[in-house]
Formats: structure tokens, sequence, C-alpha cells
């Protein structure tokens, strides 16, 4: 049994808000069961310099969490004088993920930033972060191409991430915190719509993992991205 009574492969409840932030190209407000995740972007023309005459653009990410999003209180990295290794790897993640799923070179010379903030944490925030900044992007690469300013679509396919373990003994679809800090096998999988992997980070926590359980984790990740694209597409068609 689940702590939240789920079914081995239910997802919990996904709602995207879009809008939410009025001086953003794009943001919305992601919520996956009691994770919440304010994302945005921000269409900025000028390429990273690394770039410069090329012809492509960039998608980066930013990630941070309030103080309390969990149930105790973290100081501000701010406060602290630098970003943690844990920010610095999702954040670098969340890039990457996004960057898979866009034409580049249709996009121009320009940048595009994914703030990701979560106000609430319990479990798969990057994953929610991912699928959220997706929406985001969207919407602001929908106004490059209203104004003219792109002449192609610069994304090529939706990008959606939700997590999968092995819990109690048995391989579970979107861990929960409860789930995820007793998981024996804890893992992200990103895909795209088509669906083809982006990325996997899977590893035992506490017991190895047979390769048909691996399979099955696939499984379920596969079912829970498709009902994610499908929230996709309800918040931006």
């Amino acid at each position: 049994m689940r702590p939240s009574s789920r079914k081995l492969d239910q997802m919990r409840s996904v709602s995207i808000e879009t809008g939410i932030m009025k001086h953003a190209e794009g943001s919305c407000l992601i919520k996956m069961g009691e994770t919440h995740v304010l994302c945005s972007a921000t269409i900025e023309e000028k390429a990273p310099p690394f770039l410069k005459n090329t012809g492509q653009g960039w998608i980066t990410a930013e990630y941070g969490m309030l103080p309390r999003a969990t149930n105790s209180r973290n100081r501000r990295e701010a406060a602290m004088g630098k970003q943690t290794g844990r920010t610095q790897e999702i954040q670098r993640l969340i890039g990457r993920a996004l960057r898979a799923g866009v034409d580049r070179r249709a996009l121009g010379e320009r940048q595009i930033v994914i703030d990701c903030d979560v106000l609430q944490a319990d479990g798969g925030t990057r994953c929610a972060s991912i699928t959220g900044g997706w929406v985001a992007l969207r919407l602001a690469m929908n106004k490059l191409i209203k104004a003219g300013i792109v002449t192609s679509d610069p994304i090529v396919d939706h990008v959606v991430a939700v997590s999968c373990g092995i819990y109690a003994g048995q391989p579970v679809l979107d861990l929960d915190y409860a789930e995820d800090s007793n998981a024996g096998t804890d893992g992200n999988f990103i895909l795209t719509g088509a669906p083809k992997l982006i990325e996997v980070q899977l590893s035992a926590e506490g017991a190895s993992f047979s390769r048909m359980e691996m399979d099955q984790l696939m499984d379920l990740a596969e079912a829970g991205c498709t009902e994610l694209v499908a929230a996709q597409k309800a918040a931006t068609e």
C-alpha cells in the first residue's frame, strides 16, 4: 500500500495554470500533488558569447526553493553566498532537457531563461520544473512566432519528466516525498512527446535492482509522461 493510497501506476493529480506572471513572456504554476512550482520564461535578444555568429540560440534555466517549501526552513542560498551542488545540478538538468526539444537554429541568436521556483515541495520538484518549464517556454515561443520574430516554430516536441522508483519492493509511478525518502531505487525519466528518451537518472538508494525492474520503471514512466503531455496540451492549446 502506498502512503497516498494511490495505485502503483497512478500519478498524483496534475494541474497547470498559465499566465501567472504579468511581465514574463511565458509563465505557469504547475501542481503535481503537493509539489507546486512557479515557472517563467524570459526572452533575451542576445545569445551567450560562445554562440556569437553561429546562428543558434540557447535555453538555460535557474532553479530555487523558497525557505518554507519544506517542513523546516532552509536558508536562502543568496544569504549563504553560493548555490548548493544540488541546485546547480538540477538547473543544468532542466536546461539540458528543454534544449532537447528545441531547434536552436530556428530560435536564432537569442536566449530564453527558464526560472523554476519551488513554492512547496513534496517530491519530484525537478520533474515538475521540467514539465512546467516547457509550458512557460511554449508560451514564450508563441509570442516570438506571433510577432514574426521567428519564421518557423523552434519547438520540435514536448518535453516532460516524471519520477519512478521501487518502494516497498514494488515499482511505483510519480513518487511523493514519503516514498522518495524510503525508496530502494529512485529514478527520474525525461522524455519527449514522441516518446523518446532525453535522460534517465536511476540509482539504487538501498538495494540493487534488476533489468526487469528497470524495464517496469520505464513502462511506468512512459505512461506517466503520456498523461503529462496531455496536461501540457490542455494548458497551451
